[in-house]
This record gives C-alpha cells, structure tokens and sequence, in this order.
C-alpha cells in the first residue's frame, strides 16, 4: 500500500474530525464511540488511532479547531507580544466577535454547543475538564490585564476592581452564550451580547451612587433559608 502524501494524511484527519463533530452534536460524547466514528469517517479505528490517542484527544482537537479562530480574534491587530495586553476597545471586539461567531458560524454554534451541553467530563474525558479550568483562568487574566491597563492609562478610575471586574465579564458572557445556546432564537446574540459588553464597560467608567444598600443583618440571616425562585401559582396548586 503507497504510503500517504501529508495532504491526504490531513484531509484523513480532517475527516475524522468532522465525523466525531457530526456524532457528539447528535448522540452525546459519552455515547458515540470511537468505532462509531470510524464507520462515519469511512476509515479504520487504526487510522484514527494513528491521529488521535483516544477519544479525548479527538475531542480537543475539534474544540481546537473551532476556537482558534476566535482567539485569533482577541489578539490587537499589531501583536508584538506573545500575550499583548488588550485595550477595552479590542477586548470588545474580541467577545463581541465570539458572539457573531456563535451566532452566524454553523460550526462555531455546534461546537459550543457540544461543549455546553453535551460532554460529561468524567472517565476519559476528565483531564479535559482541567483544561476548560485553565482556559478560564486564562481568560480571567486577560480581563484583569485589559482591565489593569485602563485604569493606568487613565480609562478607568482608580480603584476599580480589576479582578472582580474580570469575573464579571467572564459570567456576563459566558452566561449569554449558554442561554442563547440553550434556544437560540430568543434573542439577537450579537445586538445583546455588544450591548451587555458596553454596558458592562460603561458602568465600571462611572463613580455612581451603589443603587442598592448593602445586604441587612436580618436578610444575611435569612440566606440560604428560602427557595432560590419563586414558584409560579400553577405550580403552588395541589395535585388531583
């Protein structure tokens, strides 16, 4: 058998990748094997051996794929560092680019998607979950440079809690990619996510009067005693 050309080897790779993206979106993680992807892919469980050590392996490497192009999207258009420090207006861009990407790009939309509702991290996919550790802290930490860098620069006041303030966003985004994951036509993912974003920005500009009072003693006690939500009255009616 001639010995594959590194195009082909590529393009085997690529399908396999392509095959397990098809199958996770479908079936789960857990439940797609790695035979299963071997018969979608059309290729031997040796070939995608050959690329990958196990399925999550394979894994990483469809998420790498996908979100490589946004983090790309984060970097300043003249990088000179290896890890620039992002001004406000290219750390807008950057999440509001994740936002149109998730919104517009079919493959960014499943991927995401996979990794938000469709993996368990345990079993072999365990040592993944460290990784999704990691990418946060990572992203936490360009926020707080991002956020450093403004108020040193005079952009942002001095005080503003730039850790607190790197949490934040990270919730605040993170949040609004889950919940349109979760049904994608509620909302314009990109008109709310850059406008939660600039708003976000916005607020942390201003030296404004808390619009709340801090938490009484009496409602610290009460914590933790009540339900999290209220329950509709439907739901209050007794059963027949």
């Amino acid at each position: 058998m001639a010995r594959k050309t590194k195009q082909e080897a590529q393009e085997t790779r690529s399908g396999i990748i392509d095959a397990a993206e098809r199958l996770f979106h479908a079936k789960g993680v857990a439940s797609t094997s790695l035979q299963q992807i071997a018969e979608e892919a059309q290729v031997t469980r040796g070939a995608i051996y050959w690329h990958f050590k196990d399925k999550a392996e394979l894994f990483e490497a469809m998420m790498d794929r996908a979100t490589m192009p946004l983090e790309e999207g984060m970097q300043p258009i003249e990088a000179t560092e290896p890890e620039p420090v992002l001004s406000l207006a290219e750390l807008r861009f950057g999440l509001v680019n994740v936002f149109h990407s998730a919104q517009h790009n079919e493959r960014t939309r499943r991927v995401f998607e996979i990794a938000m509702t469709k993996v368990e991290y345990t079993g072999e996919m365990q040592g993944l979950h460290l990784r999704k550790l990691d990418a946060h802290r990572d992203w936490r930490a360009q926020n707080r440079a991002a956020f450093d860098l403004a108020v040193t620069e005079g952009v942002l006041p001095k005080g503003t809690n730039a850790e607190m303030a790197a949490i934040a966003l990270v919730a605040l985004v993170d949040g609004l990619l889950h919940q349109w994951i979760l049904e994608p036509g509620a909302f314009d993912l990109v008109a709310v996510g850059q406008a939660s974003v600039e708003g976000f920005l916005t607020s942390l500009s201003q030296k404004a009067t808390p619009l709340l009072p801090p938490l009484t003693a009496d409602e610290k006690a009460r914590l933790g005693q009540q339900g999290f939500c209220r329950r509709s009255a439907a739901q209050q009616l007794p059963s027949n």
